[in-house]
């Protein structure tokens, strides 16, 4: 049973969304991942969010383009947390994705992480998820650990050749 649904609204977020996903794989996260289009298919879209919260997910992300209307949308029906992954736009750069998950209305709150900020998004819904699961709390734990490895690996790499030589 998937903890994490993941939903996008076309297969153009699939490069930012999929970072979502191989970071909730990374971390041992079971998740479903799909396409719906809210405007499209609105019939599709309100039966995935009404049978989530049954079908075991306990957040969902949710992918918003250019009519930035799936993360909100799947707040106000599903009770669980939401987190929405505003995409890069041609015409605003993002912004007016960004703007519309952040302006939610009182009471239908949305999570948000960066512009195209897939991986940030997995990992939000993993802590969200690690508050009742030790196991995966360590996972987290031994991930940031990695992080810190490759900066200070970097960092030993830039004192060794100089930073003039860094990029060579």
């Amino acid at each position: 049973m998937a903890q994490v649904g993941i939903v996008m609204g076309s297969d153009s977020d699939m490069p930012v969304m999929s970072k979502a996903a191989d970071i909730l794989e990374k971390l041992g996260v079971s998740y479903e991942m799909k396409i719906i289009s809210a405007h499209r298919e609105p019939d599709v879209f309100f039966e995935y969010a009404k049978s989530a919260e049954e079908k075991g997910f306990k957040v969902i992300i949710a992918g918003a383009g250019m009519a930035a209307h799936l993360p909100g949308m799947c707040a106000a029906i599903f009770p669980m947390p939401v987190i929405g992954i505003p995409m890069h736009t041609t015409s605003l750069g993002g912004r007016d994705s960004l703007y519309s998950i952040v302006q939610m209305p009182s009471g239908i709150p949305v999570a948000t992480v960066a512009i195209n900020g897939g991986a940030n998004a997995g990992l939000l819904a993993a802590k969200i998820l690690a508050v009742s699961d030790g196991a995966l709390l360590d996972r987290l734990k031994d991930y940031s650990a990695g992080l810190k490895e490759q900066v200070m690996a970097k960092d030993a790499k830039l004192q060794e050749v100089g930073y003039k030589n860094y990029s060579k």
